[in-house]
């Protein structure tokens, strides 16, 4: 059953902020030793470890057009409208996030400017398991084309009988993407981090996973490959108050609880009426759920919190640092405007986080586990490489030149020094 902890101190903030997760430290080893494997023996090793890890046996980790075809074949024309419709508020709000060249004359003679340049190769990892989260494809191809990435390979884990769910397939081709590969877990991430026979290394790979696919992607980055974040098991904070919509509230902490057995939600509130009739709303809609046996388990891992004053709550909330954020309160304004750390906010009774996950138009790929506190979710920029030019003429080196000329000397770099004093006594 769900912990109710009424007005801790702050003393305790630092144990029940904790994420019921294993640390880099448990798992590192095992990401190492499936990685070297991978690295050496390619191809077989990701089939090796499919078959370990998801009790399937693949023999080709490519999905063929047929496959593609015969997915699209099984969608409903009411889902394809429905994806069709997210796809469209997508693409909309990636591509509100253009930005156009600004050049600066920093002195006279003096031009500074950035322009923004693809990543060209990208790898995106889609959760499959027990939930195949296709939404996720929308999320991570459709920011992906916007900005001009040259090839993207997805990745995602096979079904017992070795397929790809179809409505993966069938939303990868709606966006233009046909490298999809069988493979999920630590594997495919070794696979995109190095390269085999089939799949191509990539320079970044970007999508959510479970604990172990998260530090897979962290240790990555110790062979020169980035990420985009940290994103690992889902979590959900509400504030609410006597303003909010118990049902509403307790739909909105199931909806992440349903996610995995290491999820984690948490309502925060001034009133203890709250929280009694959430914990009911929870316990009524929670048996109607077809997935209620993992919702129960990350119930077991979750807290409703009583916090009187607002400014505490505000304050543990940027302690917590949530992947996703929803305020139902009739301050919503202060929350909004105080809040620091959060991956995705989600405001008012009529706002699910549901929303976020699917139609609305935000990405839905956040930073977890605290790390809303130095990262942002994905958005267009995560796609793009940012270049600086600047141009100096004539005249502008002779604005600036002499200051160079005076720090060089001074940080002992007589080359630097002598670059700019050979163009400043050009004519002499």
């Amino acid at each position: 059953m769900i912990n109710i902890i009424e007005t801790p101190s702050k003393n305790e903030w630092d144990n029940i902020i904790e994420r019921p997760t294993k640390t880099v430290d448990n798992i590192e080893s095992i990401v190492f030793d499936i990685f070297n494997k991978v690295k050496s023996k390619g191809d077989n090793a990701v089939k090796e470890f499919t078959q370990k890890f998801d009790k399937c046996s693949i023999n080709t980790l490519s999905v063929s057009d047929d496959e593609f075809i015969n997915a699209e074949k099984s969608i409903s024309e009411e889902l394809k409208n429905a994806i069709t419709l997210a796809k469209n508020n997508i693409e909309s709000f990636h591509k509100s996030q253009i930005s156009s060249v600004n050049k600066i004359e920093t002195s006279k003679g003096v031009k500074c400017w950035q322009e923004k340049r693809a990543i060209e190769k990208v790898g995106l990892y889609i959760p499959g398991g027990t939930a195949p989260l296709f939404s996720t494809v929308l999320m991570l191809t459709i920011p992906a084309l916007i900005a001009g990435c040259k090839e993207i390979s997805i990745v995602t884990p096979p079904r017992k009988d070795g397929s790809i769910a179809p409505e993966t397939l069938y939303t990868a081709k709606l966006c233009g993407v046909k490298n999809v590969y069988k493979v999920g877990g630590i594997q495919a991430i070794a696979a995109l981090t190095f390269g085999t026979e089939t799949i191509n290394k990539v320079y970044k790979i970007f999508g959510p996973g479970n604990q172990y696919v998260t530090v897979a992607k962290q240790l990555a980055t110790k062979f020169n490959v980035a990420i985009d974040m940290p994103a690992g098991p889902s979590e959900l904070l509400v504030i609410a108050d006597d303003t909010s919509v118990p049902s509403f509230v307790a739909s909105d902490l199931l909806s992440q609880a349903e996610h995995g057995a290491d999820s984690q939600v948490i309502l925060v509130t001034d009133s203890k009426k709250v929280i009694t009739e959430v914990e009911k709303e929870i316990e009524s809609q929670l048996e109607n759920l077809t997935r209620k046996d993992i919702a129960k388990q990350a119930i077991a891992n979750s807290k409703l919190i009583l916090i009187r004053a607002k400014e505490e709550i505000l304050n543990f909330v940027n302690l917590y640092g949530p992947e996703h954020l929803i305020i139902c309160t009739k301050e919503n304004d202060y929350y909004c405007s105080g809040i620091q750390n959060a991956g995705s906010v989600f405001i008012g009774n009529y706002t699910p986080e549901s929303a976020g996950d699917y139609a609305s138009g935000t990405n839905h790929t956040l930073p977890t586990n605290g790390f809303s506190k130095n990262y942002s979710g994905v958005n267009l920029d995560s796609y793009f490489k940012t270049i600086t030019f600047q141009e100096i003429s004539k005249e502008g080196i002779q604005n600036i030149g002499p200051a160079i000329e005076i720090m060089a000397s001074a940080e002992g770099l007589q080359a630097h020094k002598n670059a700019v004093t050979l163009r400043l006594n050009e004519n002499e």
